[in-house]
């Protein structure tokens, strides 16, 4: 009867599931690698096989080790799993990487020569023990912020470099002096009988290396090791991995891994898309399924996604599919520039919430920060509540309230909240107790805190450094100052506080992703001083712009009970889903990014495209704009080419108009006429992407053109590229 009571809930577990689901849940010993597509179900997958082997008592609880990447995920997977079993799950290993790394380790720490109490350092440790680091090694701290070079040590410690191997890859100085830091670093952890986030994986990783009885220990102990977003492994995840389940030679490698090649997008951090791509020449005897069947997405807007990523030569081929209907074109509209592109979106939004649609189903993605701006700008106009995910409200966000506290300082030399704010940002040396001693003495002689700055030699208390400092910091704010007193514009203002600050070259300095996209919000910033001075003109001064930003900063902060639209970048997006999705900004060199064209990743651009399409349930959106401010400078932009990828019968384009902030759909006699003006084979000299020759001429004003750079063939508006004979 017991046998009987076991098969009997394990077959309900499979009720409603799908063919390609059931196999997964139910597939015997061995590698098992689950291609997971976009909504296709992953999780109940792979919460159901858990069960399922429970059920079938091929594992007891304290058998399954069951990995996830985050905390949150980790839990609401183990309150699934004991949903469907119906008790606790304690025993069962069910954590992140690192949550399961470090139960190990308190075991085993002795080996490592660590005791069992051992510290765990967060992310703000470590950036303390890199500040103490870099110092013992004589870096220069005005130069580097902590966060750069704990990211470095971090990057080294994913890649399981330790400090010789670090040193051996160094390619120049930054490198030398990156190894020193490491190794300092290092030594003083250790000795502090503690670990960051990265060495619980690298200790991992190294006593599974070296201790053959503990290595085998903990493989008999795991008999089912599963893995969740398996594409999202770096290289201490994979070699990880690998140790647990060991080579096969005792016995089946009951892995089981879970993911989508096609939802790869974490390069940037070191998760590394071959590990998922590899799979099957790692584990030759593994078992493939694939989830195709969507249960979120209409069958177009899976057109659209299947389309593109049929353009990546490295992928695993998978065709989404969906029975919930072929529902409505998606969108496409080209747009004069990124302001009326913003008013599209926002007007949309405003169209669709008043036909009853809620303001929690709209989303706006975009690459970068630095994008939405103007999205935002026109929400604020709009009076529509809305919330930005994984980051920060652009005139909140640290580098431009940085930005914003020069300027004001400039104006108004008493506020003594906009000195504190830039005095040490840039580092200069001038730390809290200096910064003290200067207001003090602002208010003991009841005078501007610029006055008491400007004569640094006569603080009470000042140190000579701070005085030196000081003084070259209150000699850079009096040449800006007297800059604003000549008339300059507030763009070209901004832009000299920017440089001469050395706030630029401090975010250049930091070498890391973060740092760049920063820097692309101060740009942003320099355009809407340029917006500003265009639309005022001669009336244009640095106290309206002031004022003016404020008074948008504050309508940021209104909330509304009706709902959010949400703002994110893609990146953010993954995960989620929305009935209604606009992806804007679809330019080569914003979406895919400069970058990212330059440094080869066009790939995991591609599949960052389809993660973003296939957020959306009902109604997608694509748009892009003809030109966009670098820098506040109108730049010709040319449409992105996953956009060319999609096939046209998918996409609804509006006729052209003529209005020049109008929609396009790239027809009419004058975009022919253009097109006609070129010949097949005929060369021609583009502005950004150098000589090329014509390959075709098609429907709509387009031509297409290869390029001999890079070989790419691109299709270009022939209205609007900028082409030229040479």
């Amino acid at each position: 009867m017991s046998d009987l009571r076991s098969v009997e809930p394990a077959e309900a577990l499979l009720e409603g599931l799908n063919g390609p689901q059931r196999e997964a849940v139910t597939w015997g010993e061995g590698p098992l690698l689950v291609l997971a597509g976009a909504g296709s179900g992953k999780t109940r997958v792979l919460t159901h096989r858990i069960a399922h082997l429970i059920y079938t008592r091929r594992a007891r609880p304290g058998e399954i080790l069951a990995i996830t990447f985050t905390n949150k995920a980790a839990g609401e997977m183990r309150e699934r799993v004991e949903r469907l079993l119906g008790h606790s799950t304690r025993s069962m290993w069910l954590s992140t990487f690192h949550s399961a790394c470090a139960r190990i380790l308190r075991s085993e720490a002795d080996r490592l020569g660590y005791t069992r109490a051992f510290t765990i350092y967060d992310q703000a440790d470590s950036r303390r023990l890199a500040k103490r680091s870099a110092e013992a090694v004589g870096v220069d701290m005005t130069r580097y912020k902590p966060a750069a070079i704990q990211a470095r040590i971090s990057d080294a410690k994913n890649r399981l470099l330790d400090v010789d191997a670090y040193r051996r890859e160094a390619q120049d100085p930054f490198d030398e002096m990156m190894a020193d830091v490491y190794a300092s670093y290092q030594r003083q952890i250790h000795a502090m009988n503690a670990m960051d986030f990265d060495d619980l994986l690298l200790r991992t990783v190294e006593l599974l290396e070296r201790y053959d009885d503990v290595r085998a220990r903990y493989q008999a102990s795991f008999r089912y090791v599963l893995v969740d977003e398996y594409q999202d492994t770096n290289r201490a995840q994979y070699r990880l991995l690998q140790l647990l389940v060991g080579d096969g030679s005792d016995g089946p490698r009951n892995i089981t891994v879970v993911g989508d090649d096609a939802q790869s997008i974490y390069g940037f951090r070191g998760a590394d898309v071959r590990n998922i791509l590899d799979f099957e020449r790692d584990f030759p005897e593994a078992h493939v399924v694939k989830l195709e069947q969507n249960y979120r997405s209409t069958e177009t807007i899976l057109a659209v996604a299947n389309a593109v990523i049929a353009n990546n030569r490295g992928a695993i081929a998978k065709e989404l599919w969906s029975d919930l209907g072929t529902g409505e074109q998606v969108q496409l509209r080209e747009l004069d520039d990124e302001h009326a592109e913003a008013r599209m979106i926002v007007g949309e939004i405003r169209r669709l919430l008043d036909e009853g649609a809620a303001a929690a189903d709209v989303s706006v993605l975009y690459r970068t920060n630095a994008m939405s701006r103007a999205i935002e700008d026109q929400l604020v106009r709009g009076d529509i509540a809305y919330q930005v995910i994984g980051g920060t409200k652009f005139y909140e966000r640290a580098e431009i309230k940085d930005a914003i506290a020069y300027l004001t300082f400039l104006v108004n030399g008493a506020d003594v909240v906009a000195f504190s704010r830039i005095i040490n940002s840039p580092r200069r040396g001038i730390g809290q107790t200096s910064l003290a001693r200067i207001t003090a003495q602002a208010q003991t002689l009841g005078t501007d805190v610029w006055d008491v700055a400007a004569d640094a030699a006569s603080v009470p208390g000042l140190a000579a450094a701070a005085t030196k400092a000081l003084t070259r910091f209150m000699e850079t704010m009096a040449e800006l100052r007297e800059l604003a007193r000549e008339g300059l514009g507030v763009a070209e203002l901004l832009q000299a506080v920017l440089e001469r600050s050395g706030l630029i070259a401090a975010l250049e300095d930091e070498r890391t992703i973060e740092a760049e996209g920063r820097i692309e919000n101060l740009e942003q910033l320099v355009a809407v001083a340029h917006e500003f001075d265009d639309e005022h003109g001669e009336e244009a001064s640095l106290e309206l712009f002031l004022q003016e930003l404020a008074l948008v900063a504050d309508a940021d902060t209104r909330r509304s009970d009706s709902g959010l639209v949400t703002l994110m970048t893609l990146h953010n997006a993954k995960g989620l889903e929305f009935p209604v999705v606009f992806i804007a900004g679809l330019e080569d060199g914003m979406f895919p990014h400069s970058r990212s064209i330059d440094e080869g990743a066009l790939e995991e651009e591609r599949r960052l495209f389809y993660v973003g399409v296939t957020r959306a349930m009902r109604t997608l959106y694509l748009t892009h704009a003809r030109r966009r401010a670098v820098f506040g400078s109108p730049s010709v932009a040319m449409r992105s080419r996953f956009v060319d990828e999609v096939p046209a019968h998918l996409l609804d384009v509006p006729a052209r108009r003529s209005s020049p902030t109008s929609w396009s759909s790239g027809a009419g006699d004058g975009a022919q006429a253009s097109a006609a003006a070129y010949r097949l084979g005929e060369d021609v000299l583009h502005a950004a992407f150098g000589e090329g020759v014509v390959t075709a001429l098609e429907p709509g004003g387009v031509i297409v053109v290869r390029f001999a750079g890079d070989g790419s063939e691109r299709k270009l508006m022939a209205d609007y590229a900028p082409l030229s004979r040479p």
